[in-house]
C-alpha cells in the first residue's frame, strides 16, 4: 500500500510542476514547444489512473481495465476514462482481448446501437443515447471460457465469400444451443447490417433464435442462441416480433400447453419457447 501511496503521490507532485512550467513558458514562444511542455502531464495522469484501480502497480493494463469493467458492469464507460485506466494508447486492442481471447462480454457502443434498431436489447439496459462509437460496457460478469473456441470458427467463417446472412446462419449452426454474443455476429457479418440479418432469419427464415426480448429472459442482454438447427412452420413465421414478445410477457414466459419454463431447463430436457399460430 505504501508503495502505491508513493507512486500517487510522485504522480500528482509531477502533475503540479508540469502545470507550473506550463504557465511559466512564454505564451509567444513556439506553439511545439507549449505542446511538448505538457506531455509529462500526460504521463502522469496516467500513472495516476493506473494508481486507482490497484495497489499493485504492476498489473498489466488488460488486468487494470477488466478490474474496472467488473467494478461497473452494464455502465457505459467513456473511451477517455478507459484510456485512463489503462495507462497507454493501445487500450482499445486490451478490450478486444479480454473480450476475444478471455470471453468477456463486452460490448461497443457500435455494436450495441445496431442492436437497439433491431429491437434486440432494452433501451432500459444501457444508456445508449451517451454511447459514442468508442464507448464500451460490461455486459455480464460471468466469464466464457468457449468464447476464444468460437472465435477461431468465426474467423474461417468471416473469410468466405457469399451472403452475410449466410455467413451469420453458419455461424449460429456452428453453436446450436451456445449463447453467442452481438460482437462476435457482427465481426463475422463484416457489416453493420448485421441485427437485421439475425432478425430476418428468425422471422422470415423461421430459425429459432432467442434472445432476451425474444423467447428467453434469462439470457443476458445482447446475447443469440440458435436454439435448434431447424426452421418452424411457414404459417408461424409472419408473426410480428412485437406480437411474439407480448405472447411472451402475457404468459410469463410458461408454456400455456404443457407449462414449462425455462426454470425447467436442463441439458437432458432442453427445450425452448415458440409462439404459434392457433388453427382454427
Amino acid at each position: 500500500m505504501a508503495g502505491g501511496m508513493n507512486n500517487r503521490e510522485r504522480a500528482l507532485s509531477d502533475l503540479r510542476q508540469t502545470l507550473v512550467d506550463f504557465e511559466s513558458v512564454d505564451s509567444h514562444e513556439n506553439i511545439r514547444d507549449r505542446v511538448l511542455s505538457l506531455v509529462p502531464a500526460v504521463d502522469a495522469l496516467r500513472e495516476l489512473g493506473k494508481s486507482l484501480i490497484s495497489e499493485d502497480l504492476t498489473l498489466p493494463a488488460r488486468d487494470r481495465l477488466l478490474k474496472y469493467f467488473r467494478l461497473y458492469p452494464l455502465t457505459v464507460l467513456n473511451h477517455k476514462e478507459l484510456a485512463i485506466v489503462a495507462g497507454i494508447s493501445d487500450w482499445p486492442r486490451r478490450v478486444r482481448e479480454l473480450r476475444v481471447e478471455h470471453g468477456w462480454k463486452i460490448v461497443s457502443g457500435v455494436t450495441a446501437k445496431e442492436m437497439l434498431q433491431e429491437d434486440d436489447i432494452l433501451r432500459a439496459d444501457l444508456d445508449l443515447g451517451s454511447m459514442g462509437p468508442k464507448d464500451y460496457a460490461l455486459l455480464s460478469t460471468e466469464q466464457d471460457r468457449e468464447a476464444a473456441y468460437r472465435w477461431n470458427l468465426a474467423n474461417e467463417i468471416r473469410k468466405q465469400k457469399g451472403a452475410m446472412k449466410d455467413r451469420l446462419l453458419e455461424y449460429l449452426q456452428g453453436n446450436v444451443g451456445k449463447e453467442v454474443t452481438g460482437e462476435e455476429l457482427r465481426y463475422v457479418a463484416k457489416g453493420s447490417e448485421w441485427a437485421r440479418r439475425v432478425r430476418e432469419l428468425r422471422t422470415e427464415d423461421g430459425f429459432p433464435i432467442s434472445t432476451k426480448l425474444g423467447g428467453n429472459p434469462n439470457l443476458g442482454v445482447g446475447v443469440y442462441v440458435l436454439e435448434e438447427n431447424r426452421q418452424t412452420p411457414k404459417h408461424d413465421r409472419s408473426i410480428p416480433d412485437s406480437l411474439r414478445r407480448e405472447v411472451l410477457r402475457r404468459d410469463g414466459y410458461v408454456c400455456n400447453r404443457c407449462g414449462w419454463s425455462h426454470s425447467d431447463w436442463n441439458r437432458s430436457d432442453p427445450r425452448f419457447l415458440e409462439i404459434h399460430r392457433l388453427e382454427k
